[in-house]
């Protein structure tokens, strides 16, 4: 296939999967296979893509950053707390990242362990949806408890396995610790701003030098069509969260995953 136009498709799966609790990482690890690609000369370019993701956050919650910046200001307390919560929320995976980053990168080329993770974490979710009870609204990210907000950040490491799901760990996380659905989604939005930015940092800093000029213009077709893609996501996910919950979403990973296994299994 077409270099282009394959990063064209890893940005539209980028941009789709990145705020839902299906794992970004795992789906273009699954398509780099597909597609016959190398899964190292890729891993870059997946993770370069990931800030086209937090832009389209901030476009779509600018409001709510221009508030907290002005509050930060003024020293208005709640966006002291916003700013607490999600600041201690992203230290563990900082903290992990640095500790254990080459053994996680050993992990991002096991289409396999995608697989199994995506089943598992499809029942993991169905068993918090049928046995969390989170309030129907709540006060907000400001809001969240200093204590709920370090628990949310340690759940967030359970991202490093491909597959996991960084955004399904960290909302069906808060969840399971009494944050209400809406609340938990845009705590899992917001914290993915530093989560997403200091991955991309490190990563490129890290192998930068190995990107030639191609491969850059591959980065920004792939981001474009991400950014594009995940403001449409990010504004359905939460409706569709808010309504009906996350068992469709469950159904799909185990779904995917079993199909991931049968196919590997018969390459």
């Amino acid at each position: 296939m077409n270099e282009t136009i394959a990063a064209i498709l890893l940005g539209i799966l980028e941009g789709l999967t990145e705020f839902l609790p299906v794992s970004s990482t795992g789906h273009l690890i699954l398509a780099t296979e597909l597609l016959g690609f190398d899964q190292r000369a890729w891993e870059v370019f997946n993770i370069a893509i990931q800030p086209a993701a937090i832009m389209a956050i901030v476009v779509l919650y600018w409001r709510t950053f221009w508030d907290v910046a002005r509050g930060l200001v003024t020293r208005d307390r709640g966006a002291f707390a916003f700013v607490r919560n999600i600041l201690v929320a992203f230290l563990p995976a900082v903290l992990l990242g640095l500790a254990f980053g080459d053994v996680i990168e050993t992990l991002l080329g096991n289409a396999v362990l995608v697989c199994w993770t995506l089943i598992l974490g499809g029942f993991a979710i169905l068993a918090i949806e049928r046995w969390a009870r989170p309030p129907a609204t709540g006060p907000g990210v400001a809001g969240v408890p200093l204590g709920t907000a370090v628990l949310v950040g340690l759940v967030q490491c359970l991202a490093m396995i491909p597959g996991v799901s960084r955004s399904g760990a960290t909302i069906l996380g808060a969840m399971a610790f009494g944050v209400d659905r809406k609340t938990a989604a845009e705590f899992s939005f917001f914290l993915a701003v530093p989560t997403l930015a200091g991955a991309t940092v490190y990563q490129l800093a890290k192998r930068g030098s190995e990107l030639t000029g191609d491969d850059f213009t591959l980065i920004a077709i792939g981001s474009a069509t991400g950014f594009v893609t995940a403001l449409v996501v990010v504004k359905l996910f939460v409706a569709i969260v808010t309504r009906i919950g996350f068992a469709p979403f469950a159904w799909y990973r185990i779904t995917i995953g079993l199909l991931g296994l049968a196919w590997l299994s018969l390459r």
